[in-house]
């Protein structure tokens, strides 16, 4: 079943390291192979752009929110047809020392219930990844 409908889901995991650190290692591109199987094995600055030319959807370019004390972790991601995916995403501070992060995904124009629920399990598979790389560190 196709959807034109405007949708969000909130994906998070809590992760037991601080927020700075979190924030710091996840707003790296280089890092996103380690963490970030929807982007691909491989990213590289090329032209002063991170690029994946692994990635399942094909070549895409990955560009991050400016660097900021707010734990903002927005990126936009260009797919080969040239459209652009923003992608809301966040390093919150908890009260235990730790943190979550927290990522908005969009259901695009006409995507179906079954490709949302994909998207929905690589991006919470993404954040668990994260969270394994962080807390072996």
């Amino acid at each position: 079943m196709e959807t034109t409908a405007f949708e969000s889901r909130h994906i998070s995991t809590r992760i037991a390291r601080p927020v700075a650190d979190v924030y710091a290692y996840a707003s790296n591109p280089a890092n996103l192979p380690e963490w970030a199987e929807g982007l691909g094995d491989t990213i590289e600055k090329i032209d002063g752009q991170w690029v994946a030319e692994s990635s399942p959807m094909g070549r895409v370019v990955v560009v991050f929110a400016p660097g900021n004390e707010f734990g903002v972790l927005d990126h936009d991601v260009t797919l080969p047809s040239g459209e652009v995916v923003h992608n809301p995403m966040r390093v919150i501070a908890d009260d235990t020392g730790g943190c979550e992060v927290l990522f908005t995904l969009r259901r695009q124009p006409g995507m179906t219930d079954e490709r949302f629920q994909r998207d929905a399990d690589m991006v919470a598979g993404d954040l668990a990844a994260l969270k394994r790389v962080m807390e072996r560190a």
